[in-house]
């Protein structure tokens, strides 16, 4: 009997690394697609996995090279991890985030529609489409996204539910609050100040330039984040769920935090710089998981200290 097959859409960045990780573990055959035709991945090497996924060069941004490549390769679970993922830079390059989430989303339902594909899709929806939370938010919360990433994760997030309702398709989404590992990218500013309270630490950089600080965001690992994802693609209710820790923590505390870990006071290394707050700035954003734990038996158990220690030690 051949071993389950899984097609991961992405699979370079964060979390397409550590579910393809995941995903060989359990005795899966494991293809990635890639944009780059250097099919040398470094979080993949970093992971010891380089050799043990498939990876195909594949513009997703072409519905008939998404059908071809899901009638060849017959898998039998989709994980859709593609897209700019850069709340920031979001705004820099809207037209081009939107297309890069959007557009390969729709090419990937009407590709599995095409195709009759009977397998199941996993959508990752952002928490960025709730904007501020006064609440902790939950599937069928309000939405109001504040950012061209935010807005792109909506339409894709409703396009899933489309397909599901309408065509059959089993698709789900499930929606990820903040999530962090030692493959975050540098632009993201957990990592942005990890890298320099490490090299603060070290005497090679002298000051942090940051923006608004008192943010706060539901923060959750990543690694206990695709092991959801896995659960909320098998399970026997095709439905959506939030995938956070339910516990906001401001940019602030993890800040000092990681100062602290390493003897230094961040007060004496960090500036805050007006020119990097952004209008439209989510305040607050924190999740509330409740459903996934009562039908799935998932939670949480990792908490901002185990995020922020798992970063020190890359």
């Amino acid at each position: 009997m051949n071993p389950p097959k899984a097609l991961i859409l992405g699979c370079s960045g964060q979390d397409g690394s550590l579910i393809s990780q995941s995903l060989l573990e359990k005795g899966y055959d494991v293809v990635g697609t890639t944009r780059s035709c250097n099919k040398k991945i470094k979080s993949h090497e970093k992971l010891g996995i380089s050799n043990k996924i498939e990876i195909i060069t594949n513009s997703l941004l072409k519905l008939n090279e998404l059908e071809q490549l899901i009638d060849s390769e017959k898998p039998d679970e989709i994980y859709n991890f593609a897209g700019q993922s850069s709340v920031g830079l979001s705004f820099k390059y809207p037209v081009k985030t939107k297309k890069s989430i959007v557009t390969i989303t729709r090419n990937l339902l009407e590709a599995c529609s095409k195709n009759k594909f009977n397998g199941r899709l996993f959508f990752a929806g952002s928490s960025e489409m709730f904007g501020n939370t006064s609440e902790p938010a939950k599937e069928n919360s309000a939405k109001k996204p504040l950012s061209p990433y935010a807005e792109a994760k909506l339409d894709s997030f409703l396009l899933v539910k489309k397909y599901r309702e309408e065509y059959n398709i089993k698709c789900v989404t499930g929606i990820f609050f903040n999530h962090e590992s030692n493959l975050r990218a540098k632009n993201f500013v957990t990592q942005k100040i990890v890298t320099a309270a490490k090299e603060i630490a070290e005497g090679k950089h002298e000051k942090l330039k940051l923006g608004n600080i008192n943010i706060k965001r539901d923060w959750g690992s990543a690694r206990e984040y695709v092991i959801a994802a896995q659960k909320v693609i098998r399970s026997n209710r095709l439905k959506d769920y939030t995938i956070c820790t339910g516990k906001s923590i401001s940019l602030k505390y993890f800040l000092g935090n990681v100062f602290q870990q390493l003897n230094l006071r961040w007060e004496d290394h960090v500036e805050i710089d007006k020119e990097l707050f952004r209008t439209n700035e989510i305040k607050e954003s924190v999740g509330d998981s409740f459903d996934l734990y009562k039908d799935l038996g998932w939670k949480a158990k990792k908490n901002i200290h185990d995020v922020i220690n798992e970063l020190l030690e890359n």
